[in-house]
């Protein structure tokens, strides 16, 4: 288990990226959120297995759209009970 907080830079706002994120994040049985950051970014925050396998298939199908993209890992907190868009 681990927690991934990625960031996302490009034309990422209203393009369908928060849905994909979370319809990917079921796939993969991760907890978290993504979220629109006031900014034009696009914040993930998953916890659990496979986060690895998780980014590369969300960076494959929304890549077009990524001009930049930061990625840090830490130890999971356990706070997330599902994964769902998080609202500013």
């Amino acid at each position: 288990m681990e927690r991934v907080e990625a960031r996302f830079s490009g034309h990422v706002q209203g393009v369908g990226f928060r849905y994909t994120a979370q319809e990917l994040a079921g796939r993969y049985a991760l907890f978290g959120y993504v979220q629109n950051l006031p900014n034009g970014d696009v914040e993930v925050v998953v916890e659990g297995e496979n986060t690895a396998d998780y980014l590369a298939e969300l960076h494959k199908l929304m890549g077009r759209y990524i001009t930049s993209q930061t990625t840090e890992k830490f130890p999971p907190t356990g706070e997330f009970k599902n994964f769902r868009v998080k609202y500013y």
